[in-house]
Order: structure tokens, then C-alpha cells, then sequence
């Protein structure tokens, strides 16, 4: 895991300064994500110029350095992440005759390089199983190529700066290092990103925040054939096309037993995390004590001949008064079960809270996920604990049905969603003014309920309702940006069931531009490398093909994967209801975070800047501090106006 970052320049442009030390600048910018070696590569004559930060993985020795050229001198790369079967490609490449020469190292960009020249670019990545971020260049042809993995794990920002009236060709793992391209005026926001982060929380790609910028899609390839022009982005993997080919493949799955498809996919599972188990450096897992962690926790402490290292932290005094802000004896309870050398280590609120004002710097751009939070500690401690590489279970409710939207929103549209608008608008407002008694159905949650029942009379408005932070953004945004009508027309991915419409849905925007943004940040701020083996293309594909009911079934999701952890972990250590990876954040803005956000949402302050109305802004904060939750929407606003005044002082 490690930052990439560079440019070419229109040769015209010399006036422009020192290519080396131009992209030396942006990848200092990254040295959070590769502190262990830095390199550049340049060529004047072509204008182009690639850094790189390493974290070393593989091959800690100078074989691994970065940038590298390939053997025959042709190409140079830039890469982030991780090939997992690169020890396989390896020896396809040989059993090819396409290795000549002995391999100068054992590191997967080596074998990425001699595959690329085997096979071309596209060809090596259809070959790879992996998460990456890459900058390839042609020195025979002086074309630049970039491609990101198939979900999204790993970040690619690219674009154009204005230095000295030229425009220069930018591209780097964040946005901080675009931003610290010498001479290179200061990007503007884009209005339209703006609307986008407050629909979601999130920005989603293409977008970025910055006019110009944008971010590479998961699963596409850039070319250039020089730095002013390029092509549009092309799909080398598309997740819409490979999940309709497998969802095609479901009749011939359900016509086996379920046990021969649970065991296909322990099967898979099995093969990668073995795969992924590979490093010259410390790893272990993230435990929480849900299903997903749990079960990779299991399927590697299965294949291992010592403890594996689990790791969790601890929240006994977060202040909510609700355990699920503190699963760590679950935890330990399974750690126990499994034999792992498990650490958890204690951490106060105190912790949390300290954290929020470094929130803008580690993210880059704006991000309100509040999970961002417990996300960074957890990677800090387990960072200063001795582990350089964690597995995750990150994945496992997009794939198999984890979310309760993904059980509840169908049959919420199914009940109400064939009623007249002005019926299901009637019986919203009813419920939101039932007393606070009834039936101990509490405040927010009819609130939310009444704003589902508005929604459901599609299944797309529905979700669009049910994941958006602002459904609306035009409530909050200032007119004088000018984007007019914000309201867009929701659609579903195809799929064979309502519920598979959703989690695919979830696969392609909840989890590259929410979760894995999260995870990413929060890891390699600290130097950690995190890997989710439930996102193995051939662990989707499989999910895909697996019947629905076994993903739901009984009201209960991710069936599948509570029967494959029942075979290693007792019922009993892992049944509770979701709890998810939360703080109390709402009730922290009405304690110990009030002056903070107060400062942030002052209305004059925010007049001032001229990006949102005060009003609405207002109307939910003074709500919120009366005791309705809107910590979301809140949540949203103050982590804009963190960034804009880290970033637009």
C-alpha cells in the first residue's frame, strides 16, 4: 500500500519548474501512505514525471523500489496496492516462455510489470486478483494509462492545474497532493460536487470536490496520448455486466444443495485469504465480533500454524449508555473461541473527540461518515500495536445482504407503494404526529419511517430516500450557485429480486464512494494496510450467483455466511442485533462538542462564505439540540465547514 503522484506538461510550458521537484512536492503530501522508501522517475524530454511513496509489503528490500521500469526498459510504473495472485501469474508468465530474464525481486509490482508487457495493460489486470491505484508509462509510445481496481479500494484523482497559464496534467492517490503542485493556481469548488456530498455524505465518482479534478471510476482505464487531450475512461471490469452474467448463472446453483454452495464458498473464501495472508510484515485481523470480521478471523486462524493477531478497541465509557457503541466483549468472546492473540485495547471518549479537528486533513475532501471516527482509531491502534497489514470484513453486507434496507425497503414498497401519492403522504403525517408513546415507536424513527412511506412508491425513490444524508440539497445550498433544480431521476441496477437491486446498488455507490473512501483514509493515515476479502472478484461473483434465500432468509441477513461461521464459532458468540461501528456523536453536539460546532454553524460565518443557507442550517440545529436526532444532516454541515476552513481560509 502506498501514494502515487505526477504529471506531464506540454513541453511548450518550460517555464514551468523542475519536474522532479514538482512531483516530489505532491508526494510528500503522501508520506502518511508510504514512509518506508520514496522515489521519482523523470523523463525532460517527454515532459513527465512519476513519485511514489512506499509502504513496504513485499519484498522489503531495494528489488521493491518504486517507481520501476520493466524489464525490457519499455514501461514505467507508479503503483498502489496489491497483486494477491501474483505469485500465480508468476508462473504463468514462465510456463509462457514470457520471462527471459531472472526475476530481480519478488515483489508483485515486478511481476504487474513483466504481466503488462505480456499481455498489455488490460489483459495483466483481467489476470490479477488485487486492489490497486497505477500510472503507467509508455516510453515507446508516450502514452499514459491509469487504472484503479475493480471496486474502488484504492484512490486515483486526476486532472488538470493551471501553472503560469499552462494547463498541466495532474494525478495523484489524494487530492492533497494535487493541491500541493508548486506554482499550480488553487483549484475552484465545484457546485455540483457540493450538491453531491450533501445528498450522500459522500462525494461520489466521477466528482470531486474541485472544478477540474476528478476522480478515476472503479473498474476504468485512462489513456493519454498527450497531457493536454484524453479519452474518455473505458470500463476494464464492469460491475453491472459481471454481476448480470453471474446472477444469469443462479438456476443452476439452486439446483445443487445449499451445503454444496455454502461449501463452494468456503472454498473460495478459503483460497483467498490465503492469498491475501501474504506479507513481510505483520498482520492480523480487525474483530469485532460480527459476522463478517468473525468469519474471516476464522478462516484464517483455521489455515495458520500460530495465533493469528486479532485486534478490536473499546468504547466503556463513550457515554451513549447503549452497548452497542462497545462490541469488544463479543470480541473476546470469539477471540477466545478461536485461540487468536487478541489485543483490545481501551480507549475514552475523550480519544474520539480529540480526533474530529485532524478529521479535514485526513480526508482531503469533505467526508461525513461518522463512523470515520472509530475507523481511524481502530487503524491507529492497531498501527501502534506492531500490525502493517489487517484484514477486514469489509463487503460482506453489500454481497450478501447485511443491511436491513436491503430486507425491510421491499416489503415496504411492496404494502405501500401502490397507493396514491396523497394516501402515503396522509399517512406520513399521521404517524409523525402519533403521541411519543405509541407503541414506544420513538420520535426520530417515525420521523424517519413517515419520510420512507413519502418515498416508497418506487423502490429507486425509496432507497434514494432511505441512503441519502439530504434528499433535497437545493433546501440547504445557496441559490447564488446557480445549479437550479437539484431533483434527478432515481434508478436500480437490474437484478433478479428487489433485494438484489438494492445491494447492488449498495455495490456500486454506497461502497466505493462511502465505505471504502472511509477505510482507506483512515488506514493509511497511519501507515496501515487494510485488505477485504470479501471484495476478491471471485468472492462476488460467487455471492451473485448464490440463490437469494441463501443471503436472506427468515428475516435474517447474510445467511449464507452465519451458516459457513457456525461451522467455527458457536451460535450463541455472534447473535445480537446490528449494531454497526458508531459513536454518539448526536448526543456529544448537545454536550462536550457544542461550542466546537457552534463556532461552525454560526449564521453569519456561513453567510459569509456563501455555499449554504443559515436558515434550514439553523432550523435542524436548534431541532437537534432540543432532543430530535438529526445527526446525519448536522454531522454533513460541520464536517463541510471543518474542511472549508482547513482548505478555503
Amino acid at each position: 500500500m502506498c501514494g502515487i503522484a505526477g504529471l506531464w506538461r506540454d513541453l511548450r510550458a518550460d517555464q514551468c519548474p523542475d519536474l522532479e521537484a514538482s512531483v516530489i512536492a505532491m508526494a510528500a503530501a503522501l508520506s502518511h501512505r508510504g514512509p518506508d522508501d520514496a522515489g521519482v522517475w523523470a523523463d525532460p524530454s517527454a515532459g513527465v514525471a512519476l513519485a511514489h511513496q512506499r509502504l513496504a509489503i513485499l519484498d522489503l528490500s531495494a528489488a521493491g523500489h518504486q517507481p520501476m521500469v520493466s524489464a525490457s526498459g519499455r514501461y514505467v510504473i507508479a503503483f498502489n496496492g496489491e497483486i494477491y495472485n501474483h505469485r500465480d501469474l508468476r508462473r504463468q508468465l514462465q510456463r509462457s516462455g514470457a520471462i527471459v530474464q531472472p526475476w530481480r525481486g519478488h515483489s508483485d509490482t515486478e511481476t504487474l510489470l513483466a504481466a503488462i508487457e505480456a499481455w498489455g495493460l488490460e489483459g495483466a489486470l483481467q489476470r490479477c486478483a488485487g486492489m490497486f491505484a497505477l500510472a503507467l508509462w509508455d516510453r515507446q509510445e508516450r502514452r499514459l494509462q491509469l487504472a484503479r481496481d475493480r471496486f474502488g479500494e484504492k484512490p486515483l484523482y486526476w486532472g488538470w492545474l493551471d501553472r503560469a497559464g499552462q494547463r498541466v496534467l495532474v494525478f495523484a492517490s489524494e487530492l492533497a497532493a494535487l493541491r500541493a503542485c508548486p506554482g499550480a493556481s488553487a483549484p475552484a469548488v465545484n457546485p455540483e460536487a457540493l450538491a453531491a456530498f450533501f445528498r450522500a455524505g459522500c462525494l461520489p465518482a466521477p466528482l470531486s470536490i474541485y472544478a477540474g479534478l476528478q476522480q478515476l471510476p472503479p473498474g476504468h482505464c485512462l489513456e493519454f496520448s498527450n497531457p493536454q487531450h484524453q479519452s474518455d475512461p473505458q470500463p476494464w471490469w464492469d460491475l453491472q455486466e459481471q454481476a448480470a452474467q453471474a446472477f444469469a448463472q443462479q438456476p443452476l446453483l439452486a439446483a445443487n444443495s445449499e451445503a454444496d454452495g455454502l461449501d463452494q464458498l468456503e472454498r473460495t473464501l478459503q483460497q483467498v485469504i490465503a492469498e491475501q495472508a501474504l506479507a513481510d510484515v505483520p498482520l492480523g485481523t480487525f474483530l469485532s465480533g460480527g459476522v463478517d470480521s468473525s468469519l474471516i478471523t476464522a478462516l484464517l486462524q483455521a489455515h495458520s500454524n500460530r495465533p493469528v493477531r486479532s485486534f478490536t478497541i473499546a468504547f466503556p465509557d463513550a457515554g451513549s449508555g447503549e452497548a452497542g457503541f462497545n462490541e469488544a466483549p463479543y470480541a473476546a468472546a470469539v477471540a477466545a473461541h478461536l485461540g487468536t492473540d487478541h489485543t483490545e485495547i481501551a480507549l475514552t471518549a475523550e480519544d474520539a473527540r480529540a480526533l474530529i479537528p485532524q478529521l479535514p486533513q485526513l480526508y482531503s475532501e469533505p467526508f461525513a461518515d461518522s463512523s470515520q471516527l472509530p475507523t481511524h482509531l481502530v487503524c491507529r491502534e492497531a498501527r501502534r500495536s506492531g500490525l502493517t497489514v489487517a484484514l477486514s470484513g469489509d463487503g460482506g453486507d453489500e454481497l450478501f445482504g447485511g443491511y436491513n434496507r436491503h430486507r425491510l425497503a421491499p416489503q415496504l414498497q411492496r404494502r405501500f407503494g401502490g397507493m396514491p401519492s396523497l394516501l402515503r403522504r396522509g399517512l406520513a403525517r399521521s404517524l409523525q404526529h402519533l403521541p411519543v408513546s405509541h407503541q414506544g415507536l420513538a420520535r426520530d424513527k417515525r420521523r424517519k419511517l413517515a419520510a420512507a412511506l413519502r418515498a416508497s412508491g418506487s423502490l429507486a425513490d425509496l432507497q434514494h430516500a432511505l441512503t441519502s444524508t439530504w434528499p433535497d440539497p437545493a433546501a440547504l445550498l445557496s441559490p447564488s450557485l446557480g445549479l437550479g433544480d437539484l431533483v434527478q431521476g432515481c434508478s436500480l441496477p437490474q437484478a433478479p429480486s428487489a433485494a438484489e437491486q438494492l445491494m447492488l446498488a449498495d455495490s456500486c455507490a454506497y461502497l466505493p464512494n462511502d465505505i471504502l473512501v472511509k477505510v482507506d483514509r483512515a488506514a493509511m493515515a497511519t501507515s496501515l494496510e487494510t485488505r477485504a476479502p470479501f471484495l476478491d472478484h471471485r468472492v462476488a461473483s460467487l455471492a451473485w450467483q448464490l440463490p437469494l434465500n441463501l443471503k436472506l432468509r427468515n428475516g435474517v441477513g447474510k445467511w449464507a455466511l452465519r451458516q459457513l461461521l457456525d461451522r467455527h464459532v458457536p451460535r450463541s458468540l455472534i447473535d445480537r442485533p446490528k449494531a454497526g461501528f458508531a459513536l454518539p456523536i448526536g448526543p456529544w453536539l448537545r454536550g462536550p462538542l457544542r461550542p466546537w460546532a457552534e463556532d461552525l454553524l454560526d449564521p453569519a460565518l456561513i453567510r459569509r462564505q456563501g455555499w449554504l443557507r443559515p436558515e434550514p442550517v439553523q432550523r435542524l440545529w436548534q431541532a437537534h439540540l432540543a432532543g430530535v436526532d438529526y445527526t446525519p444532516q448536522i454531522w454533513s454541515v460541520l464536517m463541510w465547514q471543518a474542511w472549508c476552513s482547513q482548505w478555503l481560509p
